[in-house]
């Protein structure tokens, strides 16, 4: 019997897979608790155009990401920290105020997690940060810490 899943089914297969199942199986526990469906013509049809829908959606979603990067390259972000002898700095900048600056002064919402390699800033000037916006599409942003 061939279904089509519905859910990810641990040892069977991923989500929109038509993967070949014992009948009992088939009929007895993926269909009755929903988590399959006979792999008609009909549901063939169906699985085709949620896979075409889903590429569409990833691309706008890809598109996106690549005009926030570009966005992204002319932005500087500017912080004012406490210095003491020799430019040394007594506070860091952390990836989470550089997302609230952000999203405060040009509106652009990124997360936080999504920072490569990220680590708090504590030297005087100009950093660039790598941020993953979208799968293969990493932005970079100019972070500038200054004396008070």
């Amino acid at each position: 019997m061939q279904v089509i899943l519905l859910e990810d089914v641990r040892k069977v297969g991923k989500k929109g897979d038509i993967v070949k199942v014992a009948d009992g199986y088939g009929q007895n526990y993926l269909i009755k608790n929903k988590l399959a469906v006979m792999a008609t013509q009909h549901e063939r049809k169906n699985l085709a155009a949620e896979k075409a829908e889903e590429a569409a959606q990833e691309a706008l979603k890809k598109e996106e990401a690549e005009a926030l990067a570009k966005r992204l390259e002319d932005i500087t972000v500017e912080f004012k920290v406490a210095t003491g002898k020799e430019g040394r700095t007594f506070e860091h900048i952390s990836t989470k105020q550089i997302v609230k600056a952000l999203r405060e002064q040009y509106d652009i919402k990124v997360d936080k997690r999504k920072f490569i390699n990220a680590y708090p800033i504590g030297n005087l000037g100009t950093t660039k940060l790598k941020i993953e916006l979208f799968k293969g599409v990493i932005g970079t942003i100019n972070v500038h810490l200054s004396e008070k």
